[in-house]
């Protein structure tokens, strides 16, 4: 039952940050000249990534912490701040949850294949993806620990495959408004982690 929690915990988690409900204008804007087949390999491609990126940063961010010469307590309360600032940006009305400046949208729109940079790559797996893995990863005691957060990125994978094979018919269901509570309610929870994660980084370093 422990890991079984700790999978759905990691699961809410990365999702939250991951949060491709604001990545669907952006791949609609980018692949509307697409067809649906062209459209559905990018999402898939983009998902694929996706978890090698994590996944890359979940076994190897320990060796990189560790050259650095970063504490754990470190990395909990940076990322804490880090996915703390993204999830005020999703309750912001005016940031939107954007994730891509015009300038990058543009430059995307020329490249044939969009599925690694910038869908990947920031859009999907950003700063605020990563630090959450590293998060989550600090905090892991046992190897099925880990086997779960792997679990757990797979999931996000599938779901926001999911959600960007299904982008269209859900914006036009979802409307402005629907899209805007959804993405507030994910900024909440992103804002929830990341206070949690700077509480768990503070509380080892005092007596």
């Amino acid at each position: 039952m422990d890991i079984l929690f700790y999978l759905f915990t990691s699961f809410i988690s990365i999702f939250a940050i991951v949060n491709p409900l604001t990545a669907m204008p952006v791949f609609l804007a980018l692949t509307q000249d697409s067809t649906r087949a062209e459209r559905t390999r990018q999402a898939f491609k983009a998902s694929v990534f996706m978890v090698f990126i994590l996944s890359a940063f979940l076994y190897g961010g320990t060796y990189i912490i560790n050259f650095f010469g970063i504490t754990l307590e470190g990395i909990r309360i940076a990322g804490g701040l880090l996915i703390m600032r993204w999830g005020y940006s999703l309750l912001n009305p005016d940031e939107g949850g954007r994730k891509l400046t015009d300038e990058d949208e543009v430059e995307a729109r020329l490249k044939p294949d969009i599925s690694f940079s910038p869908l990947a790559m920031p859009l999907l797996s950003g700063p605020g993806s990563i630090a959450v893995v590293l998060g989550l990863a600090s905090q892991a005691d046992f190897p099925f620990d880990y086997l779960a957060l792997t679990v757990a990125i797979i999931m996000v994978s599938m779901a926001t495959f999911t959600v960007l094979f299904l982008s269209e018919r859900m914006v036009k269901v979802l409307g402005n408004t629907g899209m805007t509570a959804l993405t507030r309610m994910m900024g909440f929870i992103a804002l929830c982690i990341g206070v949690q994660f700077i509480i768990n980084g503070i509380l080892p370093l005092v007596p």
